[in-house]
Parts: C-alpha cells; structure tokens; sequence
C-alpha cells in the first residue's frame, strides 16, 4: 500500500495543502522551519495515531483553530482507499474508511508506516519510556488489538495507583482489608492485562532480534548489536527474557506472584511496581548495554537498526506482501558516506519512501524519484521529477 494524495486542514503550519505522491522514492526539499517535517508527521498520524514529537494532540492544530483534518488517498493494488482523520483537542480521534465511520484502532491494520527521525536517538539514549513507546507502536501496527490492551493497561495501572496513594500515610487508621480487596479487583485486571501485553511484546522482540542484528550488520559489519526484553519489574536480568514463558497463562501467574510479593513495598510507596509499564528493552552493542557506552555513530546506527528491523517485521507479517511506508524524517546530514548510501539503497528499492532533506545535496545521487518544494509551511508546495545519477527517472 502506498500513499497517493495527502490533503491536510488546520494541521501544524499548514491552513490547506494537498500533497501527490508518486510511488518509490519522494524527495521533500525546503529549509529549516519550511514545514517539512509536519507533512512526515501527518502521514505517520494516519497510521499510528500519534505523533513522534509530542504526546499531546492540541500542537497537531494550527494555532488559532479548534481541530485539525488529514485526509489521505491510498492505493493497494490498483484500488484506491479514502481516508479521513479528524483531531481535537481533549476528544477522541474521528476516523472515517471509504467514506464509513470506523474506530480508531481499525487505522493502524490498514495502512502502516515506519518512521526514522531524530528523536530517535531517544530509543538508544534516553529514558525506558522511550524504548516501551517504541516497541508499543510497533506491536499495534503488527496486531492492532493491542491498540485497546494498552489504553486498558493505562487506566488500570492510574485506578490501581491513586487507590495505593489514597491509602499511603493512614493506612493504619483505616480499613486494611477494604483496601486489601478493592487492590484484590484491580489485580486481576492488571494481571490479565499486563499478561496479554507482556506475551505481545516478547513475541515481537523474539520476531525483530534477527532483523535489526542484520540490519545493525549492513551499516556496522564489524559490530554486533542485541535487542532482548528486560521485564525489569518481574525481577528479570536483561538477557533473562529468552527463560521467560510465552504464554499469557504462566505470564499472569509469575505476575500475579511478584504482584503479591511487593504488596508491602506498594503500600509504603504508594505506586504500582508491577507490570510492564515498568519494563524496558535492553539494546547491546558487542555485549555493551548500548545506553551509556554506545558513541554517537553507533546509537544513530542502532536507532537505524530498529527501524529498518521493524520495516522488515512488519513486511513479513503482511500476508498480502505490502509494505510499510518508509519515511525519514531530515537523517541523510547526520550520516557519514558509507551509511548515507546503504539507506539511500534500501529507500531505493521499497514500494513507497518520503524523505525530507534541508539540502538537496544530502541526498545521494543515486536516489531518483519525484522531488517536491516546500516553502514557508502554508501550502507552498511545487513538484518535479528528480533523475538519478544513471539518467533514469
């Protein structure tokens, strides 16, 4: 599937646009500020339903506007699919397929995309919550169901943690065993939960540990790179996820084990400590836990990894054999020679890539395909054919 027109209202910078697309490479030239990047950003909306640079929806409107609008034409063989998403601030996401109101987690199954920008390097540097929110967007698009589990997990772990708090300093003068069987209700909610997500995300680790260690070997052959999950909050080491059991059953049984283990530590601290809101994964370079001692060079390269991992997981679980959207997000400037032209082959050779570049020499010769103009972020937009070094359209 790959994205012909994209047609955004209110969003970001732009009050109108309507952007065409070509199918394999599309060149997105203009400079800092232009609006380059909020074009990416809307297409990865339409198929994540969220954004890379911010957690909260009222940025995604235009300043002075009550909601935002992109819509989308999508081809999957030979047929074309209209898409609509509506965003407000403070409400739920509106979400039309082919002209009929559809919820929101049907969006992420049709239409996928993969995302390399440099907030990336957050995945490799940063905080936990960084690598779980990674991991997490990539299960939804894998298996959309799990769009639900999470929003689910959410609620109950915020339930379970205000009712900690309200029992945390006085729990001596009140009653113990109320509190004791709500926490027993909330359990079993987290349990079931947490289960199904935790199975969810060491299938997909199990299924991306290959691919993003080959994808690590095309841009570093002297290096060797390790995803793993580090259910940090079950008491697991990192490279102890490969012992755990895989089936939601045992999962919720170790989970409700720790859970009952850590009763008093949760009262005292008056937080859920339990679940895998509180795990991580585990990225090594050569054996080296990557955050901490990786360079530069070699988180940006890992960063990489993840996402050309993630672009080949879920190529090979679509049964009908698209695939994702590649979308690079202003990353050749900050490549050397060597890894600039390994990317610019693998965009080369997907269905459907869009690149947004600052200067048109970042781009390698070799990558062909139609260039597109952006001027000033309000709709400004021209369009051309871009040759290749072989002459080649």
């Amino acid at each position: 599937m790959w994205i012909k027109r994209l047609q955004l209202t209110d969003f970001r910078s732009y009050s109108e646009a309507v952007v065409d697309f070509d199918p394999g490479p599309n060149v997105i030239q203009g400079r800092n500020g232009a609006g380059k990047t909020n074009l990416l950003e809307s297409v990865s909306f339409l198929s994540t339903l969220s954004s890379h640079r911010v957690a909260a929806s009222a940025p995604l409107v235009r300043a002075g506007c009550r909601r935002s609008h992109i819509g989308a034409e999508l081809i999957e063989d030979g047929r074309s699919i209209q898409v609509q998403v509506r965003i407000t601030p403070g409400q739920a996401v509106s979400v039309t397929i082919g002209g009929a109101s559809a919820r929101p987690r049907d969006l992420p199954g049709l239409f996928r995309t993969v995302l390399f920008a440099p907030e990336d390097l957050a995945i490799v540097k940063g905080d936990p919550a960084n690598r779980r929110s990674f991991i997490d967007h990539v299960l939804i698009q894998r298996a959309p169901r799990y769009h639900s589990v999470i929003s689910d997990l959410e609620r109950v772990v915020r339930q379970r943690t205000a009712l900690l708090r309200s029992a945390l300093g006085h729990l001596r003068n009140s009653d113990r065993q109320s509190v004791e069987q709500t926490l027993g209700v909330w359990d079993d909610q987290l349990v079931s939960t947490g289960a199904e997500l935790l199975r969810g995300r060491l299938k997909l680790i199990d299924e991306m540990s290959e691919p993003v260690a080959e994808s690590y070997r095309e841009l570093a052959p002297h290096s060797r790179a390790g995803v793993s999950y580090h259910a940090k909050s079950l008491g697991v080491e990192p490279d102890g996820s490969a012992n755990l059991p895989r089936d939601k059953e045992s999962l919720a049984e170790l989970m409700r084990e720790v859970l009952i283990g850590r009763r008093e530590e949760e009262l005292a601290r008056g937080q859920t400590l339990v679940g895998p809101h509180r795990d991580d994964v585990f990225l090594s370079i050569d054996g080296m836990p990557a955050r901490g001692y990786a360079s530069h060079g070699e988180s940006w390269s890992l960063a990489l990894a993840l996402r050309l991992g993630s672009f080949r997981v879920l190529w090979e679980v679509d049964q009908s054999g698209s695939q994702p959207v590649l979308l690079l997000d202003d990353v050749f400037a900050e490549l050397d020679a060597e890894r600039r032209s390994f990317l610019a082959s693998f965009a080369a050779g997907v269905d459907q890539c869009l690149i947004t570049v600052a200067v048109a020499e970042d781009v390698p010769e070799r990558l062909g395909g139609r260039r597109l103009d952006v001027v000033g972020g309000s709709g400004e937009i021209s369009s051309g054919q871009v040759k290749s070094s072989d002459g080649a359209p």
